[in-house]
């Protein structure tokens, strides 16, 4: 039976991820572990939590041994906009965060989920069906980070035979949780400001085209993933995934669709606008597609049918 750690289940992904794992496995064999941050009742509800400082190589193994742990979803990272306001806590969270989790994953025979995202690539990167392979040159802290995070995978999957594997998320859309620091929370913000029937100003230049999944795929990829048979992956880490690319006129238009009155504004944020010009456009998914079966559920106009409706009845 899997025993499964999700480090930073308090956070976009996690508190999603959580009670999808709990329906799968059994409440006595989730560990949902989180640090500094409140915890929401559907996170915790019914599971075992431990608090947990990625940065603190002992305490992280201790843990693992006395869940008897065999799964890590590593999902713990200060996010792109808020990693270049603060670089020297980024590196330290993010690289010396998946490093420790790497070396518990070794010494404790655990198999290891990383997201990395596209974040990972850079402004020489191709910019449209950007390639599974291809040049990775990022400018930012959070890119630096991923891009090396891919590769320590890789390396513990050669070097020690740990059982690496991850996917290079898109901007991820949610309801559930309010954004943490990512270049791609415009999409999320936007809903709410339209719920309430305000103006909303966003960060990004009108016809900034960007790949973008709606968390109930996001989850359905990582558990997928985890469950293949890794006889089968290729590439195991850093798969491009992707479900639409839109730009944030086209995200406005399809809520204007549903919410006539709803107005924007454009106020462009020179961290942020740098960070998403120097992403790509789209990704090119085929190596997951054909390797695991990934497929998404939602484009755009089901995404956001789904995401108004339960912003309404979730509250605002």
């Amino acid at each position: 039976m899997q025993k499964i750690l999700i480090i930073g289940s308090a956070g976009q992904i996690g508190s999603e991820l959580v009670p999808v794992l709990r329906e799968k496995y059994g409440d006595e064999n989730i560990i949902a572990g989180w640090h500094n941050k409140k915890c929401d009742g559907n996170t915790l509800s019914n599971s075992i939590a431990c608090n947990i400082d990625i940065t603190d190589a002992n305490a992280l193994e201790s843990a693992i041994k006395k869940h008897e742990i065999n799964v890590i979803y590593h999902l713990a990272s200060m996010l792109s906009a808020a990693a270049e306001k603060n670089p020297q806590a980024a590196y330290s969270v993010n690289m010396g965060g998946l490093f420790n989790v790497l070396e518990a994953a070794r010494k404790n025979n655990c198999s290891v989920f990383f997201p990395s995202s596209i974040g990972a690539f850079g402004p020489s990167t191709p910019k449209d069906k950007t390639p599974q392979v291809t040049i990775q040159r990022p400018n930012t802290m959070y890119g630096i980070t991923k891009l090396a995070g891919e590769l320590l995978c890789d390396y513990y999957f050669q070097k020690y035979n740990v059982d690496t594997r991850g996917v290079r998320f898109p901007g991820l859309i949610s309801y559930k949780t309010a954004p943490g620091g990512g270049t791609t929370d415009y999409a999320v913000e936007i809903f709410y400001a339209a719920a309430k029937n305000e103006t909303y100003e966003c960060f990004l230049k009108e016809d900034t085209t960007l790949d973008m999944m709606y968390m109930p795929d996001a989850i359905s990829a990582m558990v997928k993933l985890m469950q293949a048979d890794g006889s089968t992956l290729k590439n195991r880490n850093a798969y491009n995934i992707t479900a639409m690319s839109f730009s944030p006129s086209q995200i406005f238009n399809e809520i204007k669709k549903r919410l006539p009155d709803f107005s924007i504004t454009y106020k462009p944020d020179l961290i942020r606008q740098s960070i998403a010009d120097s992403w790509p456009h789209s990704l090119n998914d085929e190596n997951a597609r054909n390797e695991w079966g990934w497929k998404p559920t939602y484009d755009l106009p089901a995404m956001v049918d789904d995401m108004i409706k339960n912003i309404l009845s979730y509250g605002t």
